[in-house]
């Protein structure tokens, strides 16, 4: 009877109830790239149970469908330099909005794409929050790609290439001004995780940004686990928290093969969940968003499967 007993406090010290609520917010985002599918990226990810999994762990879960967007075909690009750029200023707006709401309703929001230019949204909602009341957020930018050209320095016009960029407040006013108010993040609170494919005039923006990257050579040689520690002490450096912006891009091809823009040699299926593990010990994300799932391209869902189990690694599922 002792035996049971132990158990049975063990087993209360797992109970995760009252985590508080995650607000799911899709964004069927398909006019920042060329490429078409991402716009059904919310879809697989709920089709792949994120929300009955998150509740699993002891969130409650709000779904609060996916933003207003325009599709491509619907649209007349008006600057080849950045293309629909009016159009994603739009939807990011919209998304800002209730990003800031989900926020003021102490809930955590996950937002899922939909392209890279999401992020715009993302982040702009989270960092009004927080600025509104007297502090900043640091940014978790996981990704193949940088995403920090502007419409002078992109070869393609594709704004999912420029989002990174116009948080830093580089790039057409339209984008960098969601908000009111630009820069969203200092570029001290700024990390750029797992690069390994730069446009040439790209590669030099990086470099004079300001912003702490790590590139897929840096996790071959320190390890996740010495970067991450590192990275968190710069996100978490004066910011009220962190948002987490997850291209799964940023993973290798094998692990997720459905994706806009795959480059070979990423991140693995367990250097990307100690990412998310280590993000959840230290508590202090206070939005994520994952992006550029194409099922198009996918293998029966794998890659928003792979999506919600990082998700999960991030909202506090462990092993034991």
């Amino acid at each position: 009877m002792s035996g049971d007993r132990d158990w049975g406090r063990i087993e209360a010290t797992r109970d995760r109830s009252g985590l508080g609520t995650i607000r799911l917010l899709g964004v069927p985002m398909d006019l920042g790239a060329d490429r078409r599918g991402v716009d059904m990226g919310p879809s697989a990810l709920r089709i792949a149970g994120f929300a009955e999994r998150a509740a699993r762990l002891g969130y409650g879960v709000e779904d609060g469908g996916d933003i207003p967007v325009h599709t491509p075909e619907s649209r007349v690009v008006a600057d080849p330099k950045a293309k629909f750029r009016e159009e994603i200023a739009e939807a990011c707006e919209e998304l800002r909005k209730r990003v800031v709401k989900a926020l003021e309703r102490g809930e955590t929001p996950v937002v899922a794409g939909g392209d890279h230019s999401i992020a715009l949204g993302t982040v702009a909602g989270a960092a009004e929050y927080f600025r509104s009341r007297g502090g900043k957020i640091g940014l978790l930018w996981v990704d193949a790609h940088a995403d920090m050209n502007t419409p002078e320095s992109s070869p393609t016009g594709n704004v999912h290439g420029m989002p990174l960029a116009c948080c830093l407040g580089l790039g057409p006013r339209i984008l960098t001004g969601l908000g009111g108010f630009s820069p969203k993040v200092d570029r001290g609170n700024v990390v750029l995780l797992g690069i390994r494919n730069l446009d040439d005039v790209e590669r030099e923006i990086v470099h004079r940004s300001g912003v702490r990257a790590y590139t897929m050579r840096d996790i071959d040689e320190r390890g996740m686990a010495a970067i991450m520690k590192e990275a968190l002490g710069v996100l978490n450096d004066g910011t009220a928290g962190f948002h987490v912006s997850f291209d799964l891009d940023g993973l290798d091809p094998g692990v997720a093969p459905g994706v806009g823009t795959p480059v070979r040699g990423g991140l693995s299926f367990r250097e990307a969940h100690l990412l998310m593990e280590m993000i959840a010990d230290d508590g202090r994300a206070v939005s994520f968003e994952v992006t550029e799932i194409n099922p198009i391209l996918d293998q029966a869902n794998a890659t928003a499967e792979v999506a919600v189990q990082l998700l999960l690694s991030g909202l506090g599922k462990s092993i034991l």
